[in-house]
């Protein structure tokens, strides 16, 4: 009897949500960084098992909108709460509950279809007794948790025994996705991720919500032996701009050695990558520009 379905992880902006996908799925399906927002899509990461298969929906953390970029988003994460058949609620062990947290448990009751397991994470990081503080503090969230599990993704402690939950509480029914799918994003989406990931490490707070990145072209050159992959970084301000660029474009080529890093074994060949940056005033509230890159 095999059991397959859909679970997203909900939480606070950088609880540890897309980690803990990627550590699922064994492969990086999520791009990471330790700014909140990260995460912009609705990203599948693909879990086989032989009890059955879980579908993991990777989404932004739920916040107060600040721009129209940040009500899609409250958007996007509130269509997927709908579909789903589990609903893991993150908090991490290193941080008391607090009233974000609380808020996001009372807003599950809207979701009466998806069954709720909470989970505390980045127990690596934590004494026991902040630990065990926690599963207090969760626990006492709500009555209808079918399970609370403290794990680290990092560690991989206690992952297995999510995956079995989270298993069983899935409906009966056969794979969604063929097995040697880890993902359902696009290339070119992969692509574009891993570059804004590599523009993120390092910038001031002020930016990174204003980076978008959207691909020209990805194509393999004829020999097979190398993919050329022409891409542009868009801010919202010629200031952002010079930040993003550096010193003589020493920023740049940083971001441009650390994406082709990850995006060579990607795409199986060497990648030669031009990164060009570009300015679009005020794109985060300007409902043609969002349309235009993808929100």
């Amino acid at each position: 009897m095999s059991r397959s379905g859909f679970v997203t992880f909900v939480g606070r902006p950088n609880v540890g949500k897309s980690t803990l996908t990627n550590a699922l799925v064994g492969e990086k399906v999520a791009i990471t960084s330790d700014k909140p927002q990260t995460t912009r899509r609705a990203i599948r990461g693909i879990l086989n098992r032989p009890a059955g298969q879980l579908v993991i929906v990777d989404t932004p953390g739920l916040h107060k909108p600040r721009t129209l970029l940040g009500q899609r988003l409250n958007d996007l994460v509130e269509s997927v709460l709908g579909d789903v058949d589990v609903i893991g609620f993150c908090v991490p062990a290193t941080e008391k509950v607090g009233p974000g947290d609380r808020r996001i448990a009372r807003s599950l009751s809207g979701y009466p279809r998806a069954k709720k397991v909470a989970i505390v994470t980045k127990t690596d990081a934590a004494t026991r007794e902040q630990i065990t503080d926690r599963l207090i503090e969760v626990d006492a969230l709500r009555e209808d948790w079918a399970a609370v599990i403290p794990l680290s993704a990092l560690t991989r402690e206690q992952l297995d025994v999510l995956t079995d939950e989270l298993l069983e509480l899935m409906p009966e029914g056969p794979a969604l996705y063929p097995e040697d799918v880890v993902t359902d994003e696009s290339l070119e989406d992969r692509i574009a991720e891993i570059i804004r990931e590599a523009a993120l490490e390092g910038v001031r707070d002020e930016l990174p919500h204003s980076i978008a990145v959207t691909i020209d072209d990805i194509a393999e050159r004829e020999t097979g032996s190398m993919t050329d992959i022409y891409a542009n970084l868009v801010v919202e301000r010629d200031s952002q701009k010079a930040i993003i660029i550096g010193h003589k474009g020493s920023r740049l080529r940083d971001v441009g050695a650390r994406a082709r890093a990850q995006i060579e074994p990607l795409v199986g060949t060497k990648v030669f990558l031009k990164l060009h940056v570009r300015v679009a005033k005020e794109w985060q509230r300007d409902p043609k520009q969002l349309g235009r890159l993808g929100f």
